[in-house]
Formats: C-alpha cells, sequence, structure tokens
C-alpha cells in the first residue's frame, strides 16, 4: 500500500457535518478555504453530509458555500482509514487511493465537529488536527462541565440547574423550584443559540425545556446576568496571542441564532467600549479560562461584563465562526493580523505546535 505525497504541506479541510449547524459550517469553511495560500499549501477539501458520508469535493468554493458540492461530478466517496496511511483513503473507478495529509483543518461547527468527536478520530489516525484536541473539544461543548471547572479557579459563573431526559417530573421540580427569573433554557452541547429561549415566567417553562431537548439529551437552565457580553479571541499553544476585546450590544431580547448572523437589531463594538484597564482583566481572564481547559490552537472565550464591572464566564467556541467578518479573526485583525495571517498560523501550530 502506498500513499501518494505532495511537495507541498497538504492541508484536508473539512467541512459540513450531522450537525444542525451544518449550514454555517459552509460559510465559515469556505472563509478558511479563500484564506489559505495556495503556493504554500495544497489544500483538499471533503465535506460530510448531513447523514454522515463522506466525500473528497474537487468543485468550486461557490458551490461549497452554496450547498451544492455534492454531485457524483464534483464528489467521490472518501474515508479517513488506520494511522498507517496518515492521510485518506479516496474512492476512485480504478479502485483505492490513499492521499498523505499533514493536517486536517476542521470548519464544522456543533455536534459531531467541535464535541471532540472529529478531534478524537483525528488523534486515532494520527493527524493533527487545528484547534482543541478531543479532551478539550469535548469539555468546552459540555456547559455543565466547563461551568463546574472555571468555577473551581475562581472565576464567577451564572448559577444554573441541569436537567436530563427522561428525569421524573418531581426531580425537575425540586431542581426548579428555586429559580428566579428571567432564565436562559439552553442544551448543555449545542452552538450557534440553537435551541435557546429566555424565560420569564413559569407558563413558558415547559416549552422552553421541550425545545432544548430536541437538541440534547441535557438541558441547562441559567441566570440571567445583567451587562453585555464580550469576547476574547485567543491563539497560541506556549505563548499565547490575545485579540482586542468585542462587545455584542443588543436592543432587546438575546444573540440568538437570527441576530449572530443578521445583526438585525444588534451591534457588535469591537474593539469594545470599555476602558483599557477593564479589557486588560477581560484578556487575562480569558487566558485563565483557556489554560484551565487545556485549550490548543485557537479558541474564542465568551464572558459577560455586569454593571459592576464584575467578569462572569458564559462559553468557548473551540471552532467559532471563521468568515472574513467573523468576530474571531476580526478581533485579532484589531491586533496587526490579516484573517489569511491567522489561518496561516493556525495550521503552523497545529503542524509544528509553533510558539
Amino acid at each position: 500500500m502506498s500513499t501518494e505525497r505532495r511537495s507541498k504541506k497538504t492541508v484536508l479541510l473539512l467541512f459540513g457535518g450531522c450537525s444542525s449547524e451544518y449550514g454555517v459550517s459552509l460559510h465559515s469553511a469556505s472563509g478558511v478555504y479563500r484564506a489559505m495560500d495556495k503556493n504554500t499549501y495544497d489544500v483538499m477539501t471533503v465535506g460530510i453530509t448531513k447523514e454522515g458520508e463522506w466525500y473528497l469535493f474537487e468543485g468550486s468554493v461557490d458551490d461549497m458555500e452554496n450547498d451544492t458540492w455534492y454531485s457524483d461530478s464534483l464528489s467521490r466517496a472518501c474515508i479517513l482509514p488506520d494511522r498507517s496511511v496518515h492521510g485518506i483513503a479516496v474512492f476512485d473507478q480504478d479502485g483505492v487511493r490513499f492521499q498523505y495529509i499533514d493536517v486536517v483543518f476542521p470548519v464544522l461547527h456543533g455536534k459531531n465537529g467541535e464535541d471532540g468527536t472529529l478531534q478524537g478520530l483525528c488523534e486515532l489516525a494520527g493527524i493533527p488536527c487545528v484547534g482543541p484536541d478531543m479532551m478539550g473539544s469535548a469539555i468546552c461543548m459540555d456547559k455543565g462541565l466547563a461551568h463546574k471547572l472555571i468555577e473551581d479557579v475562581g472565576i464567577r459563573v451564572p448559577q444554573a440547574v441541569v436537567l436530563s431526559k427522561g428525569e421524573s417530573k418531581d426531580s425537575m421540580a425540586a431542581k426548579l423550584s428555586g429559580i428566579k427569573y428571567p432564565v436562559f433554557v439552553k442544551p448543555v452541547r449545542a452552538g450557534s443559540s440553537y435551541g435557546i429561549t429566555k424565560v420569564s415566567s413559569d407558563i413558558n417553562m415547559q416549552d422552553a425545556i421541550d425545545q432544548a431537548f430536541a437538541y440534547d439529551k441535557e438541558v441547562i437552565i441559567e441566570e440571567n446576568i445583567e451587562g453585555f457580553e464580550v469576547g476574547c479571541a485567543i491563539m497560541g499553544n506556549k505563548e499565547l496571542i490575545v485579540g482586542r476585546v468585542d462587545e455584542i450590544e443588543l436592543s432587546g431580547g438575546f444573540f440568538d441564532y437570527m441576530e449572530k448572523y443578521t445583526l438585525k437589531s444588534s451591534k457588535i463594538h469591537m474593539p469594545a467600549r470599555i476602558s483599557e484597564e477593564t479589557e486588560e482583566r477581560i484578556k487575562a481572564t480569558g487566558k485563565k479560562i483557556y489554560r484551565t481547559l487545556h485549550l490548543k490552537d485557537y479558541a474564542r472565550v465568551d464572558m459577560f461584563l455586569t454593571p459592576d464591572e464584575e467578569i462572569v464566564f458564559n462559553e468557548v467556541n473551540t471552532i467559532p465562526g471563521f468568515t472574513s467578518h467573523s468576530r474571531f479573526p476580526s478581533m485579532l485583525k484589531g491586533k496587526g493580523y490579516s484573517f489569511e495571517q491567522v489561518v496561516d498560523r493556525l495550521i503552523r501550530l497545529a503542524i509544528h505546535d509553533e510558539q
């Protein structure tokens, strides 16, 4: 068995996935593809359908972005085999071809992409993978677990209770008995604000819980934190680069899926409208969270800033939105890094474990 190698480093860009965030992945992955230096890297694109089928895609980036990427003329079935290959097996008409891969760049949001599933597969195949590893990804995807770990190092987190599907009504009622409204009802493991509802009274609670259970087997109910959300883009391993802090300004409601991708009634201020001292405290807290959760390469740490300027942890996005105008690259642009430079550095970090 021989594995084909190329003269340049070969990057496998993964997109799509078995997730409610499939469509978000197409836009992010298209942005990453356009930003990759084709003089430095050979880029192979592999799409994963909503049903979990893997295909080597050889069409245009527009087909990827428009979700017209899969067709018999543009795609061929492939798999990620054992570590002796260090690459993918592509099923051509003439048989199986093995293509060597230097690094996998996954741009799959949510379940089966951002939760450690894919990262564990890459670790099993012995191929470096851009972003947090299996353990870091799994911890960050579990909001309840991440909050417990961060609270243990002295950082405030929203007070919350976790409900499990199949839990008795009496048990759920006991957990909810001390709740003070308003609260946020969320799937424990989901992203892009899918399944999240802001609830102000008992009347709407059960509907919100049912909606969240549609996305996960566990639901977390969190207290509402007064103030606004701030984001911290972090890149690196031994030495960390931290972008400018951004701020989400809401005119009402919360930063749900629609607002994240349309900004109809909200604004993102980059840099945030805060003092230099407060920004430095947010950056220091973001780095502490990054280290505590054993992250690598990059992540976006989201926090709240209260009216008293107390910092409260919200969540970590281990594969944040990745178009040229997304929050993560925008924050690093504030420190002088172009989108292309960010993508290149992430690839180098994964391959070489650079500083």
